[in-house]
C-alpha cells in the first residue's frame, strides 16, 4: 500500500482548514478521499514538482493539503517530563495534530532501556488509530550548543538509529556540551557536531532509514548557538538540517500570577553567559510576541541566513513537559529504581489541586502547518523538507495558502519554500489566501487577523562573515489590514523583479501588541515586542509566521 495522492478536486488556493469554514472538516476532507487507511503507509510520498518539459522560467507547484503537527513532545520517557505516552496522544487528537513526534531527552536510561519501550507503545498506538502520525524522535544534546529533534520515518531501523546516534554523539552522553567539563575544547566539539548530522545523512543515503530530519530547538534561550555553527549544520546536509524553531514552546510559562515576576514566554528567562556566543545582543535573550529573537526580527539572523539564497525552515511546538493548570504529579519512584536503570518514569498521579507548568498540550496553542500532496508519514517529512510550513499560535488562523506567480502565467505558480525563476524587471503576483478562524480556541476566544505583513529581503549569496547575523535589505515592505474580514479571501499584491534575486515571507497577528522592531522603524515599523516580565499571556499577543517563497531573477 502506498500513500494517497490528493484528490484532483482539492483547490490548491484551500487548505483543509479552509474547507473547515465550508462545513467540512480537515478529518472529513481526507477521510472522503480514503487517505485515512493510508496513514501507517510507507510508500513514496515525494510528488514530482514539475511535468517534463517544464519551462525555463515560472513554476507550477503542486496542489497541497496542509497537514497540523508537533515535533517536540515529552513523555514518561524523559527524564524531566510527566505524562505518559497516551496522555500526550490523546490530547494532540483533541486539539485536532495529524501528526507530532516524541522527542524525549537523551540520557542513558533512554538509550538502554526507554527508547525500545516507547517504541513499542508507538508500534501498538499506530496501529489502533492510522488517522495519527506519531514520530518517534530523540532530543539530541548538541555538542558545544543547545538541542535539536532529530526523528526518522518509520521503519525497522527507526529506533536503532536513534540509540545509535545518542550514544555516538549527544554531548550531554560525550560530556561535550556547553557548560560541561570539556566544553572549552569548542572547535572539537562543534566538528562533532558536524559530524553527526553528515552521519545521519549518511545512514539515509544507505538506506538504512528511509528519512530522517534534525530541527535545531529553542535557538537563542541560552545564546550558545552562534551563527556560524547554525550554518555549519545547515551546511554539512541542508537535506537533513532543514531549520529551527521559529517559536519556542513553554507558551505559557508567563502567564500573569502562574510562575512569578520574571517569567518570559517560552521561559526565555536566561541572561548571557560565559558560553554565549558574544555578538548577540542582550535583547537577543527575549522572545517578541512569543518568538525567538533570530525569526521575529525583521533583517536579523533567520533573514542574514535566507539572504544566502538558501532554504532554512521555521517551526513552532508545544515542547510539553508539564501543562499549565494541569492537576497531575509524577509518581514516586519504586525502592532501588530511577532513570537511569529504567528509562522510564513512573506514571502521574493525580491531585485534583494545579500543579507547576509553562506548556501547553500538543496542538493546544502552537501549530507547525505542513502542505503536503500525499497522506503519510514521509510525505509530512517530505513536505517539511520543501519548507511548505506556516506557523501560527492560538489558532490564529483556519488555513493559509501563498503562491508567487509571473503574471504571464495561467500556472499556479510557487508556494512557500519554493523558487520561482523569473526575468528581470517582470512584473509577478503574490497571492495569499486567507481562511479567518471559524471556532473560539482552546481559550474560548474567535481569533481575529489584524494585518498581513509582506517581507522582502535582497539575496546575495553566502556570506564572507559566517557570524553575520544581520540582512541589512530586508524589510517590511506591504501591510494590508484585514481587520473584519471572514471567511476565505485573496489578497493579490503586485510585485516587480528588479535587479537581484529576493525572497517574500509573511507575518501576521491579532494586532494587540506591536512596536518598533528591533532594527528601526525604517525596517519594521509595528513588529512583535517582548511582554512585561510575568505579565505575558499569549492568547492576547498571536501571530502567524510563514516560510519564503525565493524569487529567482536571471539576465
Amino acid at each position: 500500500m502506498t500513500e494517497q495522492q490528493l484528490p484532483s478536486w482539492a483547490d490548491p488556493s484551500v487548505s483543509p482548514a479552509d474547507l473547515d469554514a465550508q462545513g467540512v472538516s480537515r478529518r472529513g476532507l481526507l477521510r472522503r478521499a480514503g487517505l485515512f487507511g493510508a496513514a501507517f503507509a510507507l510508500g513514496s510520498a515525494t510528488p514530482a514538482l514539475a511535468a517534463p518539459g517544464r519551462p525555463r522560467l515560472g513554476g507550477d507547484d503542486p496542489r497541497l493539503a496542509y497537514l497540523v503537527g508537533d515535533h517536540h513532545v515529552h513523555s514518561v520517557y524523559s527524564h524531566d517530563a510527566k505524562y505518559t505516552f497516551s496522555q500526550q496522544a490523546q490530547a494532540a487528537a483533541k486539539y485536532g495534530l495529524d501528526w507530532m513526534v516524541f522527542n524525549e531527552h537523551s540520557n542513558f536510561g533512554h538509550a538502554y532501556y526507554g527508547a525500545r519501550m516507547e517504541h513499542a507503545e508507538i508500534v501498538r498506538a499506530r496501529a489502533e488509530n492510522p488517522r495519527q502520525l506519531i514520530f518517534q524522535g530523540l532530543e539530541w544534546y548538541v555538542p558545544a550548543a543547545e538541542h535539536c529533534t532529530v526523528f526518522a520515518a518509520p521503519g525497522p531501523h527507526e529506533t536503532d538509529l536513534l540509540t545509535q546516534f545518542e550514544l555516538a554523539y549527544d554531548g550531554k552522553l560525550l560530556g561535550y556540551t556547553e557548560g560541561s567539563a570539556g566544553a572549552t575544547d569548542t572547535a572539537r566539539n562543534e566538528a562533532h557536531a558536524v559530524k553527526a548530522i553528515k552521519w545521519l545523512a549518511e545512514q539515509r543515503r544507505s538506506g538504512y532509514v528511509d528519512d530522517v530530519l534534525v530541527l535545531a530547538n529553542h535557538p537563542l534561550r541560552l545564546g550558545i548557538d552562534s551563527p556560524h555553527e547554525m550554518r555549519g549544520w545547515r551546511d554539512a546536509a541542508p537535506e537533513i538540517m532543514i531549520g529551527m524553531e521559529g517559536a519556542p514552546g513553554a507558551q505559557g510559562a508567563a502567564i500573569p500570577s502562574l510562575r512569578g515576576a520574571t517569567s518570559i514566554r517560552g521561559e526565555y528567562e536566561n541572561k548571557p553567559s560565559a558560553q554565549s556566543w558574544s555578538g548577540y545582543p542582550a535583547d537577543a535573550y527575549l522572545t517578541y510576541g512569543g518568538f525567538d529573537w533570530a525569526t521575529a526580527t525583521v533583517g536579523g539572523l533567520w533573514d542574514s541566513m535566507l539572504a544566502e539564497g538558501s532554504l532554512f525552515s521555521i517551526t513552532t511546538n508545544s515542547d510539553n513537559h508539564r501543562t499549565v493548570f494541569d492537576t497531575w504529579k509524577n509518581g514516586d519512584w519504586p525502592a532501588g529504581q530511577n532513570f537511569d536503570n529504567t528509562g522510564k518514569l513512573p506514571d502521574p498521579v493525580n491531585t485534583d489541586t494545579p500543579q507547576p507548568g509553562s506548556d501547553f498540550w500538543p496542538g493546544e496553542f502552537s501549530r507547525t502547518h505542513v502542505g503536503v500532496t500525499r497522506y503519510g508519514y514521509r510525505s509530512v517529512m517530505a513536505g517539511l523538507r520543501a519548507g511548505r510550513v506556516w506557523v501560527d499560535h492560538g489558532h490564529l488562523l483556519d488555513g493559509l495558502d501563498v503562491r508567487v506567480k509571473r503574471d504571464c502565467d495561467a500556472g499556479r505558480g510557487v508556494t512557500l519554500g519554493g523558487r520561482l525563476r523569473v526575468r528581470k524587471g517582470e512584473r509577478i503576483t503574490l497571492y495569499v489566501t486567507v481562511t479567518s478562524a471559524s471556532r473560539p480556541n482552546p481559550q474560548g476566544i474567535l481569533p481575529e487577523l489584524a494585518h498581513v505583513d509582506v517581507i522582502r529581503g535582497a539575496v546575495r549569496g553566502p556570506v564572507s562573515d559566517r557570524d553575520t547575523w544581520q540582512a541589512p535589505d530586508t524589510k517590511v515592505v506591504q501591510t494590508k489590514d484585514v481587520s473584519g474580514r471572514k471567511g476565505t479571501y485573496t489578497l493579490r499584491i503586485p510585485l516587480t523583479a528588479g535587479d537581484e534575486s529576493f525572497y517574500i515571507r509573511l507575518r501576521g497577528s491579532d494586532g494587540k501588541r506591536h512596536g518598533t522592531g528591533y532594527l528601526g522603524a525604517s525596517v519594521d515599523p509595528h513588529g512583535p515586542i517582548p511582554h512585561e516580565p510575568g505579565n505575558g499571556d499569549p492568547w492576547a499577543d498571536t501571530w502567524f509566521y510563514s516560510n519564503p517563497v525565493f524569487v529567482d531573477v536571471t539576465g
